[in-house]
């Protein structure tokens, strides 16, 4: 499996930590009173990771995470606490060849469904049909663009660490029906100076509400949003289900 991250890994774990500091209190809520296990779907460096195990303390985690780059991170982060290290099962395969537990109590899949095709998702849905214990959940969100279209480059990060700051930039433009080519620059500076840039591409594969909505029903699944409407949150539970 290529690993889209091998030349970004660095970038992307400390560039997502602020937009983990803001979505932590709503994907706490949303797991508030959810059993175990809990599955956390392309799991990067462990950020939502540590969020999943304060949120749920009792809980068995299941990290999983193919990205070898990332995966090192996920490892480090998760042995350096002893109680991540007790809790926290570290999987290096895709989320529908991983070994999981029968049944689970709760899925999240943050910044990570856009790498699943319809034929996948469809496999998700009705991996969480199957497995969801009775109440049980799944909390993913949607990113845009939800339709196949161009996105201007975007700076999305900017960070300093020592003597250097670090740029992260993005665009998108359409590359097939329900798909777009994200293109990421990430610029490193030093003493008012450029040091490195490094450039990657990845297909990422568009879902809008509406179609996450009809998919779901087919699968005997809902949806509704949660925590504040910019964080793009959906919780999943099987149709019927109380979600308040």
């Amino acid at each position: 499996m290529t690993d889209q991250y091998e030349r970004s890994a660095e970038f992307v774990d400390a560039m997502l930590a602020a937009h983990w500091t803001v979505l932590a209190p709503a994907l706490t809520e949303a797991l508030r009173g959810m059993p175990g296990p809990v599955v956390d779907v392309g799991a990067g460096g462990g950020h939502g990771t540590r969020v999943i195990a304060r949120a749920v303390p009792e809980a068995e985690i299941f990290a999983i995470e193919p990205s070898p780059a990332l995966r090192a991170v996920l490892m480090a982060r998760t042995y350096e606490s002893p109680d991540l290290r007790d809790r926290v099962t570290v999987l290096p395969s895709g989320l529908l060849q991983a070994a999981m537990p029968p049944r689970l109590g709760a899925m999240v899949a943050v910044n990570v469904i856009g790498h699943f095709g319809p034929a996948d998702r469809h496999a998700i849905w009705q991996l969480l049909g199957e497995r969801l214990l009775p109440g049980g959940r799944a909390v993913l969100n949607l990113q845009p663009p939800a339709e196949p279209t161009v996105v201007p480059q975007t700076r999305f990060s900017e960070l300093h660490i020592g003597r250097r700051r670090y740029e992260g930039w993005g665009r998108a433009e359409p590359s097939g029906p329900g798909q777009v080519t994200w293109h990421m620059t990430y610029r490193t500076v030093q003493d008012g100076e450029p040091a490195e840039e490094v450039e990657v591409s990845y297909a990422w594969w568009v879902l809008g509400q509406d179609q996450l909505k009809a998919e779901l029903t087919e699968n005997g699944l809902q949806a509704a949003p949660t925590g504040p409407a910019d964080l793009g949150l959906w919780l999943i539970t099987r149709a019927g289900d109380v979600t308040a």
